[in-house]
């Protein structure tokens, strides 16, 4: 590379922090600052396109299949790229944040793929986005260690050939990163999440076998994973590695993006590793897109929403298909459960629901699977070991058999569950205790013997708005009201203080968090995302 002229970033409003110039260098702030010049209008049109497609759906309440694009998916002639030896195996995969105790302990879980998570299990403080980059960086160095100071337990990496493979998850692309700026105007935060690992880690990750792997979120269209591949293009072509050396997987996350599954795949097939099963999000984005289309669009309880209801199946059972006919994987959806160390019975119980979660996924096609906690690793690894024996993946298997429509998709009234109270009840309290952890900088939070993220708080809040704009009446005959939510939201935040105390309730942001989540439930304009104006509380 020839010498650079100095960055136009500006770091804005950062404490300084340990080690930062380690990631911070003129040179990764030079490679993110032309990621900005080149791809952020391109970004900024594509969020406009989400609009103007959200407003079709609420004007005709439906979907289909592209009309334009239907010569992709005809051609069975074209195939994405071959898996690289690090990501041909992926039967058990572990997600998680990236802070220091976490990134060992998910390398050494005895899954085949950790993902190392900036997106929906990280609250995107400035210390969590360069600290993560720095622990990521050690691990790979195996300059890291950990020492508790609650429990003084030490934790170190295993040997090399032990270690999942990282594939790194960034932002999705609505969230800015305010730190760094251009002119004032500051950079998506995905462009620098993906930028400084790229920029220091590509060459490195080639030294050791593997390459920069990644997880891409939120997609809502092929038109944004062809924007992410142009990316990769420039990027590989900016640090001198060969092109094709970055591999891609898609979070199928979006009903949008459930539409365009071979197109996306297409677009990136030369990057493309295989697309995931990411079912909260999925919900999510169905009430979001959905919410004012009546009746049979209204979802129950989260919790009664399993991966065999019909429209789900009907999501799943495409996706392995697609993927399979086109040569990638098809990864599962999370087992977010979190061991009792207390209850036995709980254990027993939960544990039962994973290894049937995930036998049913592995006699379904799919080649691995996500899982929330180093304990349920074991448990899946069974479940696809007895399908797969010695094979890494399963890709061989078509599923010629599945015949999926359009309807299909977004056929909500097939499952036969209503709203109850306890449901509204349950996304209170999931939504509260979980933006409380995340206005302290916790993105991945065990509430109620769950794992639970930004997407379930998404959900959480969804429903309570959808509820309430479609007029339901629980089973008892109370209807869903914005006083109803006011007065569960009250009731929990007493229980809280009086369940932890005064003086941890004071310290804590539980009353942010509750005027937070009554903001994002009630308000008549609904927020696109949950995290943007929580950002904006994020310190």
């Amino acid at each position: 590379m020839s010498a650079l002229a100095p960055s136009p970033l500006a770091i804005v409003d950062a404490e300084p922090l340990p080690r930062q110039e380690e990631v911070l260098t003129d040179a990764a702030l030079a490679f993110v600052a032309e990621l900005h010049r080149l791809f952020t209008p391109r970004r900024d049109d594509l969020l406009a396109r989400r609009a103007e497609r959200r407003a079709e759906i609420a004007t005709t309440s439906t979907l289909d299949f592209l009309p334009e694009t239907a010569a992709v998916r005809a051609d069975d002639s074209w195939q994405v790229a071959p898996a690289p030896a690090a990501l041909n195996d992926r039967r058990v995969e572990i997600t998680g944040p990236t802070d220091r105790k976490m990134t060992i302990n998910a390398l050494n879980s005895g899954a085949r793929v950790w993902l190392a998570d900036f997106e929906d299990a990280s609250a995107p403080t400035w210390e969590n986005v360069v600290l993560g980059q720095l622990n990521l960086t050690d691990a790979y160095e195996r300059r890291i260690d950990f020492t508790d100071e609650r429990t003084g337990k030490s934790y170190a990496l295993k040997d090399a050939g032990e270690l999942a493979t990282v594939v790194m998850r960034p932002r999705g692309w609505h969230l800015d990163e305010r730190h760094l700026q251009v002119g004032g105007r500051p950079v998506p935060g995905a462009l620098v999440d993906f930028g400084l690992y790229f920029f220091h880690n590509a060459k490195r990750l080639i030294e050791l076998g593997k390459g920069p792997y990644f997880y891409l979120p939120k997609t809502e269209s092929y038109l944004e994973a062809r924007l992410w591949n142009d990316i990769f293009v420039f990027a590989q072509d900016y640090v001198g590695i060969p092109q094709g050396t970055v591999r891609a997987t898609v979070l199928i996350e979006t009903i949008t993006a459930a539409y365009q599954m071979e197109e996306i795949l297409y677009e990136l097939r030369d990057h493309a590793s295989g697309l995931n099963a990411g079912r909260w999000d999925y919900l999510f984005s169905i009430v979001k897109n959905f919410r004012d289309g009546g009746e049979k669009f209204v979802l129950p309880d989260r919790n009664l929403v399993t991966m065999t209801a019909p429209f789900m199946r009907a999501y799943t059972e495409l996706l392995v298909r697609t993927c399979h006919k086109r040569g990638a994987h098809a990864i599962g959806g999370m087992a977010a459960f979190i061991p009792s160390r207390k209850d036995a019975e709980v254990n027993k119980v939960a544990f039962e629901k994973v290894k049937n979660d995930k036998d049913r996924e592995a006699a379904d096609g799919f080649d691995g699977s996500w899982v929330a906690h180093p304990d349920l690793v074991p448990i899946a690894m069974k479940s696809f070991d007895a399908v797969l024996g010695d094979k890494p993946n399963q890709k061989d298997r078509l599923r010629e058999d599945v015949d999926v429509s359009a309807a299909d998709l977004i056929a909500i009234d097939s499952l036969d569950a209503k709203p109850t109270y306890d449901g509204l009840v349950n996304a209170v309290q999931v939504g509260i205790r979980y933006i409380e952890a995340w206005l302290r900088g916790l993105g991945a939070v065990a509430i109620f013997n769950l794992m639970e993220d930004a997407a379930t708080a998404e959900i959480s809040r969804s429903q309570i708005w959808q509820w309430i704009n479609a007029g339901v009446v629980f089973e008892d005959g109370r209807r869903a009201t914005a006083d109803l939510t006011r007065e569960v939201a009250a009731a929990e935040l007493a229980a809280i203080r009086a369940e932890i105390g005064d003086e941890a309730f004071v310290a804590g942001k539980w009353q942010q968090a509750h005027d937070l989540l009554l903001q994002v439930s009630l308000d008549e304009d609904y927020a696109d995302f949950l995290t943007l104006p929580a950002y904006e509380q994020l310190r």
